[in-house]
């Protein structure tokens, strides 16, 4: 079977598209016209035998194959800008050693974004000056941080890796830290456990799951919060308990107490995923040494 021959400004359209939401947007954010735009989509679609974008009058839907090939345009075109920041960059540091300029995209979950990541960006900066790093902020249920490396809008994530979580298949990564749950509680109270408990939907998944249950004072949850933010800030006011990992509780208000859970506490790994072509790349390399320096694994 021949390949089809796409060209960089194909993938670029495709992208648009997606992105936009339609013809006539991605058109304007392309520089061209909607004509244009259409007839790029209808040649690539012919070149690759399958129906990528849902016509309708509200838009265009990319349909299965179409974010098939939506996420692969989207990472081949980073690919292309990394040959040439890193092409550019080879052998262009002190003493010979590769640097590089140009975006870094990272996706995380919010208390990763908070709490891990600071540190290391700031020594990242001493090292990369060039690098200029963006930090997308998702909610790690579903695909999560993850799902943003393999979609091809980041070009690293930290997410939760687990039994339940793994590694997708499609990328590459590794566990940086194992964070314990803690009771968190308003301080001085007596009987912490017995208040109310206050969650959020990304806190706990089958890796705590089976802790959990077998937890007979643990009540079902009657107050939910959207983030672990809002569950210390309800916490702090009172309204009830909340069982929260390490990186949740950095900075948790004083008017709260963290309760240790005992030694079989139950813990959730906190990892990178990248894409198997970006995992070598200077930045991402980079970035991964930062966290690890900050973050040694122990065994």
């Amino acid at each position: 079977m021949t390949t089809p021959d796409l060209a960089p400004r194909e993938l670029r359209t495709l992208v648009a598209v997606a992105r936009e939401g339609g013809f006539s947007a991605a058109a304007g954010s392309l520089g061209t016209t909607q004509s244009a735009v259409s007839h790029a989509v209808r040649g690539i679609e012919r070149k690759l035998g399958v129906v990528l974008f849902e016509r309708g009058r509200y838009g265009a839907r990319p349909t299965v194959a179409g974010e098939r090939a939506v996420s692969h345009a989207r990472r081949v075109l980073r690919m292309l800008e990394t040959l040439t920041a890193e092409t550019q960059g080879a052998g262009a540091g002190p003493g010979g050693r590769d640097t590089v300029s140009g975006p870094l995209r990272i996706a995380a979950f919010r208390s990763a974004a908070l709490y891990l990541l600071p540190p290391a960006l700031e020594r990242l900066a001493v090292r990369h000056p060039g690098v200029e790093p963006t930090v997308r902020v998702v909610r790690e249920v579903g695909p999560g941080a993850a799902g943003e490396v393999a979609e091809g809008r980041a070009d690293i994530g930290i997410a939760t890796i687990g039994t339940s979580a793994p590694v997708p298949p499609e990328l590459v990564g590794d566990v940086l830290l194992s964070e314990p749950y803690a009771l968190v509680h308003p301080a001085g109270h007596r009987d912490p456990r017995s208040l109310p408990l206050v969650d959020w939907t990304e806190n706990c998944s089958s890796y705590t799951r089976t802790w959990w249950d077998a937890q007979d004072w643990i009540p079902s949850a009657t107050v939910r919060a959207e983030d672990d933010g809002a569950v210390l800030s309800m916490v702090s006011s009172g309204l009830g308990m909340a069982i929260m990992p390490a990186l949740s509780l950095t900075s948790a208000p004083l008017t709260t107490e963290i309760t240790d859970l005992g030694p079989e506490r139950p813990t959730r790994s906190v990892g990178y995923v990248t894409t198997p072509e970006l995992a070598p790349t200077v930045a991402v390399r980079a970035l991964i040494r930062e966290l690890r320096a900050l973050h040694p694994r122990r065994g």
